[in-house]
């Protein structure tokens, strides 16, 4: 399986790199906007898809990533210092975050983190002296990499696709060492997990703060990207969105977070051949898939399997039946 995730990595990759050169530049954009909620969903799936908790905070963190780095800039301060300062403000902050995991569980972690959206999107919004408020931010800068001008579309596209890919290796890592293997012990069975030795608090805390990180990274590339924010990409809405593509495309598989970005970023801009109805085209398309695929677009192989094998158990069943019979 480990071989087969390989060659579908390179082969998208490939597609990446080759694409985006032929499109016009709003298709360009269009990528780079995708690729950033990629990273973003990423975090998310860490936290809710291999370590089980539940997050509609998640948008926060987005927007203090994006928010530190447009801060920064324009106060003259480079991106370079401005991405590790959002990188590690959002890593203390998800450690904060996580300690609500380790008094309440379910519904009510997600509705603790569903306030924490709120109270951070109202900060957004009420400090003006800060933040601008529903002003927000503009003209802001793209970085330089290595003296290089990241100005263009193109050349800012190919920057992110190497952060993806950067951040895509390291989570690729986490998650086939002993860290990922205590997060998906923990996802299942908490009790087991504690009487195999794994600290349970710590390992909780890491989940929000490890997905914090991520979604701070996304923030810090989305406010560049964009050159202009302001409060509304960073609602409880957001939130939900971000959430819902991680379960669309299938918690707790790595690349989970392409397609279901994909499929909130890119399926809706397809869908707009429908005017006024693309929305509501959406909306249904994702609740039919929902109730046809709750595991999410990835778990269809895995389910396949499941046929397969349970066919060919009967089969064997049937098999020593008929020679039971046969024998008597």
């Amino acid at each position: 399986m480990n071989k087969i995730s390989l060659a579908v990595g390179l082969l998208l990759a490939a597609v990446l790199l080759a694409v985006p050169p032929f499109l016009k530049s709003y298709g360009i954009y269009l990528f780079s906007y995708w690729l950033v909620f990629v990273i973003a969903t990423m975090g998310l799936n860490l936290t809710v898809g291999y370590a089980g908790q539940k997050s509609l905070g998640h948008a926060a963190f987005f927007g203090i990533g994006a928010y530190t780095v447009a801060i920064l800039l324009k106060a003259g301060i480079s991106f370079w210092i401005g991405l590790p300062v959002a990188m590690l403000g959002c890593f203390v902050v998800g450690l904060a975050l996580g300690f609500p995991a380790l008094r309440v569980q379910t519904i009510y972690l997600a509705f603790a983190t569903l306030g924490f959206n709120t109270a951070v999107w109202l900060v957004l919004r009420n400090e003006e002296w800060l933040t601008g408020g529903t002003f927000g931010i503009n003209n802001i800068a793209r970085p330089q990499l290595l003296g290089l001008s990241l100005d263009g579309n193109l050349a800012y596209y190919y920057f992110v696709l190497g952060t993806t890919v950067v951040v895509g290796a390291l989570q690729w890592g986490l998650l086939r060492s002993p860290w990922g293997k205590a997060f998906t012990a923990l996802r299942d069975n908490p009790i087991r997990a504690e009487s195999l030795g794994v600290n349970v608090q710590a390992y909780t805390l890491l989940s929000f703060a490890i997905g914090a990180v991520y979604a701070g990274v996304a923030g810090a590339l989305f406010a560049p990207l964009v050159q202009f924010i302001e409060p509304a990409p960073f609602t409880v809405g957001a939130s939900i969105m971000m959430y819902l593509m991680v379960v669309v495309g299938g918690p707790g598989y790595f690349f989970g977070p392409v397609l279901g970005s994909a499929v909130g970023v890119l399926l809706p801009e397809w869908l707009r051949f429908a005017q006024a109805w693309y929305l509501a085209i959406f909306g249904v398309a994702v609740i039919l898939l929902m109730l046809r695929l709750p595991d999410g677009l990835l778990s269809i192989p895995d389910r396949l399997r499941a046929r397969r094998l349970a066919r060919e158990a009967s089969a064997a069943r049937a098999a020593a039946a008929a020679k039971v019979g046969a024998a008597s």
